[in-house]
């Protein structure tokens, strides 16, 4: 094949360098417009790296795998354990001031991570537009953004929030925020970056794959493209000039989670760590979490997929799980850190994995696969931990700040996250003295009261309600 007479003669010299013509074969037959889009995917593909990703497994030899690292996991040696901090008042006094402190320096930004869509909840939008409120049915977006501003008002500095969406979720999350006029936040403390995609390649031959005659099968490149994404659309650059140097990063699916936690940034700071976790103490040996482990004196998460049974069910000379660190994917990273691993891409690496990816056939057919014909590539961010030198591994109450929205029923489901909710805004009342009626339903906007703190300077004991109960700004 010989490159179309409208397509460049340098990039049809790429592709036929690595096997790749095959993507032409249909251009004949598309628009002007559908040929620009599909030049567009092509000039966009790192197809050196495709070809070092691809490798078959009778020509490579493998890499040690994560059930064999698991071998030789142990309890990570930096920790602060939930029990240790509550026996301990005042050291975790001086690490809020700590963290008040950075606050109020204007060096802490936020990261959300919110490149899913709600199918599984069966919710046709991006997961951040649920609504999770237990009175106002207020969105994950909404209750995370709130929270963000309340914490920036305690400091009197401004956080910048940066939220990364996918190309499912962009175009709609930048909307419902211009529709909700940002929910309160100014223009230049929020900026929406898309998270990068990779090209699916045909498991057999390495072959990149059409899912279109005009458009190239791709997939998100996984949280890990993070980095990448955020190097790519100037981000970093933002950070350094607004002299953020800490960057407080979690997920839109858990309405709990306490954005830009100060003691969790004090510890994070008191520890000189490059990178913190915080996580629970994991129900079962079989539960689905990723644990935190040391492997080799270097701190990291092993898969739940990963981890072989008998590792998981190891438990110490007092019957507790040797590995109880469930990861809750909420993190503090350096951000100077984040940007030595972005500028070396070689230190964060890819994933492979095998799906079901519908495609065009060499005939011009669409095949919706039975099984997994293809590789996708993706990369965690998780793997940045065994590259830092410390990294501080912080466990919180699982009942306060974990309660992720992940299924439509059942556990960690839209059920237990309301239920959560209420129950964590009912203890506060109770806590300032309020009586509440029985079976009340509770939602406290984060810009009334941000905590139980807070709470407690704006309500009288005498205080009487009636169910439903919001409060609000």
């Amino acid at each position: 094949m010989s490159a179309p007479d409208s397509f460049p003669e340098d990039l049809y010299q790429t592709l036929s360098d690595f096997q790749q013509t095959h993507l032409l074969t249909w251009w004949n037959d598309l628009s002007q417009q559908e040929q620009a889009s599909l030049s567009a995917q092509i000039q966009a593909i790192n197809f050196k790296q495709i070809q070092r990703l691809y490798a078959p497994e009778e020509t490579t030899q493998k890499a040690e795998s994560p059930a064999q690292k698991a071998e030789r996991a142990t309890r990570p040696a930096t920790v602060v354990r939930l029990e240790d901090r509550c026996s301990s008042p005042s050291e975790s006094e001086e690490a809020t001031k700590r963290g008040q402190k950075l606050l109020a320096a204007g060096k802490v930004g936020a990261i959300l991570v919110a490149g899913g869509q709600g199918s599984r909840l069966g919710f046709s939008h991006p997961k951040g537009m649920f609504p999770i409120g237990p009175v106002k049915q207020t969105s994950l977006f909404q209750i995370l953004v709130e929270q963000l501003r309340a914490r920036a008002r305690q400091a009197g500095k401004p956080i910048c929030y940066f939220i990364m969406t996918s190309d499912a979720t962009h175009d709609e999350t930048v909307e419902y925020f211009q529709q909700h006029q940002n929910f309160g936040l100014a223009d230049g403390e929020l900026y929406f970056f898309k998270q990068g995609t990779m090209p699916a390649v045909d498991a057999d031959s390495g072959q990149i794959l059409l899912e279109e005659k005009h458009r190239i099968a791709v997939s998100p490149d996984g949280h890990g493209g993070m980095l990448a994404a955020l190097k790519n659309n100037g981000m970093f650059d933002v950070m350094r000039e607004k002299g953020i140097d800490t960057l407080y990063y979690h997920q839109v699916d858990n309405p709990t989670a306490i954005v830009c936690d100060p003691e969790f940034l004090g510890y994070h700071q008191t520890a000189n760590a490059d990178v913190s976790v915080k996580v629970v103490s994991k129900r079962a040996p079989d539960e689905k979490m990723g644990i935190v482990c040391d492997v080799d004196q270097k701190t990291q998460i092993i898969e739940y997929s990963d981890l072989p049974d008998h590792i998981s069910e190891q438990t110490d000379d007092d019957g507790k799980l040797l590995h109880w660190a469930g990861s809750t994917a909420i993190h503090i990273f350096n951000r100077d850190f984040l940007e030595q691993i972005a500028n070396d891409d070689a230190r964060l690496p890819f994933h492979q994995a095998n799906k079901k990816v519908p495609y065009i056939d060499a005939s011009g057919t669409q095949v919706a696969p039975a099984e997994p014909n293809a590789i996708k590539f993706e990369r965690f961010i998780f793997d940045v931990l065994p590259e830092a030198e410390t990294v501080l591994v912080y466990e919180i109450d699982r009942q306060r700040e974990f309660n992720p929205v992940k299924n439509a029923e059942g556990q960690d489901s839209p059920q237990t996250a309301h239920a959560a909710l209420n129950r964590i805004f009912s203890s506060w009342l109770t806590s300032c003295g309020v009586t509440l009626p029985a079976e009340a339903t509770v939602e406290i906007s984060p810009l009334f009261a941000v905590d139980e703190t807070e709470l407690k300077q704006k309500i009288s004991t005498d205080a009487q309600f009636t169910s439903p109960v919001y409060l609000g700004e």
